[in-house]
C-alpha cells in the first residue's frame, strides 16, 4: 500500500437483503477494527419524504440525522448525503475504517462508483462484502416479487425484483460472509459458490473480516465483470444437486421461436444471465438477466464487430479482451453466451430448448438480408412506445 493510499480513509461496503446477517457482519467489523465507525442510511422512512442517517461505533450510536428525498428517490438522497459524510470522517483523521452498511435493496455497484468518483484523495472503497444467511439463498433467489410489494423499493419507478436484486448483490462482491446457521446444507453452500465462484467465502468472524475489509477493490474491474458485454460468467459445475450450464453458440436466435420460449427459459433455473443475439438485429448486443422467474432483456449497444475499426480505440480493454475470447471468423464477437444456475437443473432439456430457438440450417444459409425479414417478435420488449 502506497503512502497516498494510507492517507485515504478506507471504506468497506457491506450489503445484502439478509438484514440480520448484514448487521452481524457490521458488528464484527466494528469490534475487530479499533476506531472504526458504521454509516447507515435507512430508506424505510422514504415514504415520509426523508432518509434517516445513523453513525455508530462498537459502543453504540454516535449521531443521527435526516436528509430529504432527491427527485422522489431515496437512493438519490443516499448518494447526495454519503459523500459529505465520508468527507467529514476523512477530514477528522480519527477514523481508521468506515463501514458503509447499505440498506436492504441498495446495490453495492452504484455506491462503489459514487465513492470512486468523489473520493479523490480523501477516501476510497477497499472492499465489498455481501452478508449471507445460507438458508435464505434459494428463497431470495426464487422470489420474483417486485421490491415495491415487499416495501423495499428505493423509488416509485423502482421495478427491480427481490430475486434479481439479491443475485446482483452476491455476484458483484469479491467477499461473501456467511453466517453460521446450522440449518444450512450442502445445497445452500453449493448454490452460493456457483452464483459467484470467484468470490472468497468466509465465516462471520472479526479477525477475518477486519483483514479483508482493507484488502483492496478495483471499481472499474468490478463494473466490467458485471457488464453484459464482458461479464465474468460462471463456468460449468455440478455439486450437491446444484448445476451450472454454460450454453455458447455462434448461430443467431430465430426471434419468434425464442420469444415463444421465454417463459419456459426464464423459469428453467433459479438464476440465468448473459448475452445473446437475434437474427433480425445482427448488430445489437442483448443482455439476459433472470431470477425468480422474472426476465429482463435489454439492448446494451452494438457488438464490437459492427463498429468501424476507428471506434475500437474508445472501447474499454476489458471488453476487447472478452470479445477476443468469443471471436468467430464470420460473426466476430456476436455469440450466444448464457449461463443457468439452479438446483435440479434439467441440463439436457434446457440445452435442447435453447438449440431449438436457433436458426435452422436453411434459415441460416439464407443470410443476413433474409434474416432481417424474420418476424420482429422482440420489438415490444426492446422498443417500447
Amino acid at each position: 500500500m502506497t503512502e497516498e493510499q494510507r492517507q485515504k480513509l478506507p471504506v468497506v461496503i457491506v450489503c445484502g437483503l439478509h438484514s440480520e446477517a448484514r448487521r452481524e457482519v457490521v458488528e464484527e467489523l466494528l469490534s475487530g477494527v479499533p476506531h472504526s465507525v458504521a454509516l447507515h442510511h435507512d430508506l424505510s422512512t422514504a415514504t415520509d419524504g426523508t432518509v434517516r442517517r445513523t453513525l455508530r461505533d462498537a459502543t453504540g450510536e454516535l449521531s443521527a440525522g435526516e436528509t430529504p428525498l432527491v427527485n422522489d428517490c431515496a437512493c438519490c438522497a443516499l448518494r447526495e448525503d454519503l459523500v459529505p459524510e465520508l468527507q467529514r470522517l476523512a477530514n477528522s483523521r480519527l477514523t481508521r475504517l468506515a463501514v458503509l452498511e447499505l440498506w436492504d435493496s441498495v446495490e453495492p455497484k452504484s455506491m462503489a462508483e459514487v465513492i470512486a468518483v468523489h473520493g479523490a484523495d480523501s477516501f476510497e472503497v477497499t472492499n465489498v462484502i455481501t452478508a449471507i444467511d445460507p438458508t435464505l439463498v434459494l428463497p431470495c433467489l426464487a422470489n420474483g416479487d417486485d421490491l415495491a410489494e415487499a416495501g423495499l423499493a428505493a423509488a416509485p419507478a423502482d421495478r427491480r425484483t427481490i430475486g434479481d436484486t439479491w443475485a446482483r448483490q452476491v455476484e458483484y462482491s469479491p467477499v461473501l460472509a456467511l453466517t453460521d446457521n446450522p440449518a444450512a446444507d450442502d445445497e445452500d453452500r453449493a448454490l452460493i459458490r456457483q452464483l459467484n465462484p470467484t468470490a472468497r467465502q468466509v465465516v462471520v468472524e472479526a479477525t477475518v473480516l477486519a483483514r479483508l475489509a482493507v484488502a483492496g477493490f478495483d471499481v472499474a474491474a468490478a463494473a466490467a465483470g458485471q457488464h453484459p458485454a464482458c461479464a465474468l460468467l460462471p463456468q460449468e459445475a455440478d455439486e450437491a444437486g446444484v448445476s451450472t450450464l454454460v450454453w455458447r453458440r455462434h448461430r443467431p436466435f430465430h426471434p419468434e421461436r425464442l420469444f415463444h420460449a421465454l417463459e419456459d427459459l426464464s423459469c428453467a433455473a433459479a438464476r440465468s444471465r448473459g448475452r445473446f443475439w437475434l437474427a433480425d438485429r445482427p448488430d445489437t448486443l442483448l443482455s439476459w438477466d433472470a431470477a425468480g422467474g422474472a426476465l429482463c432483456v435489454e439492448n446494451t449497444g452494438p457488438w464490437l464487430a459492427s463498429l468501424p475499426d476507428a471506434a475500437w480505440a474508445m472501447v474499454e480493454p476489458y471488453r476487447r479482451a472478452a470479445a477476443a475470447l468469443d471471436w468467430h471468423p464470420e460473426h466476430g464477437d456476436r455469440c450466444q453466451h448464457l449461463v443457468f444456475v439452479s438446483p435440479g437443473l434439467d441440463r439436457d432439456g434446457l440445452s435442447a430448448l435453447l438449440d431449438s430457438c436457433l436458426l435452422d440450417e436453411e434459415e441460416y444459409r439464407a443470410g443476413r438480408e433474409a434474416w432481417k425479414s424474420l418476424p420482429a417478435a422482440f420489438d415490444e420488449l426492446l422498443d417500447p412506445v
